[in-house]
């Protein structure tokens, strides 16, 4: 089935983001992010973010708030996770669109910044988005212990003047 993108799409607050409406978005593959290979365990995000398109979900953005220490200093930032846009869809400005939305509500979480984990060849995207790439090892929880982060670490600031402090940074949470 072909779907065909409204005119001007709009980004809506799910109230839930289930296993069900992943594969709405990405089809039942195993490893629909491409990062199944990284071996690691994520957390699920607490806020939704989508687009729909004659009634099919097509786009998605989670956010989740997480305890991070840089620097040695403990802080959060929001995390932003789940970034899918139909295969069929992209290259549209869907992911433009949701993660533009899910940061604006980012913004009224707190955080001076948001944090994502992405393969290396979503770094344009993103860049085109407004993130920045943090180019030093990011450690993160994981059942086992602490692991360096072997996606591309990105941040981006969420309110004026914010600025990503130097130092040493440890997610002290599973990734989201």
């Amino acid at each position: 089935m072909t779907y065909h993108l409204s005119a001007s799409p709009t980004t809506v607050r799910l109230k839930r983001y289930t296993k069900t409406e992943q594969s709405e978005i990405l089809g039942d593959s195993a490893d629909p992010f491409g990062v199944a290979d990284a071996g690691l365990t994520w957390l699920p995000k607490d806020d939704h973010f989508g687009i729909r398109q004659e009634g099919r979900l097509v786009a998605h953005a989670g956010l989740l708030r997480l305890p991070i220490s840089i620097g040695g200093l403990d802080t959060e930032v929001v995390g932003v996770g789940g970034v899918a846009v139909a295969p069929d869809l992209r290259g549209r400005g869907l992911a433009r669109l949701v993660v533009t939305a899910a940061l604006d509500h980012a913004r009224t979480m707190g955080p001076q910044n948001g944090l994502l984990f992405c393969r290396p060849p979503l770094v344009p995207l993103y860049q085109r988005l407004g993130w920045r790439t943090l180019d030093q090892d990011v450690h993160v929880e994981q059942s086992g212990g602490l692991v360096i982060m072997p996606l591309r670490t990105m941040w981006t600031p969420l309110h004026n003047g914010a600025n990503w402090p130097d130092g040493a940074v440890r997610l002290r949470s599973l990734p989201m």
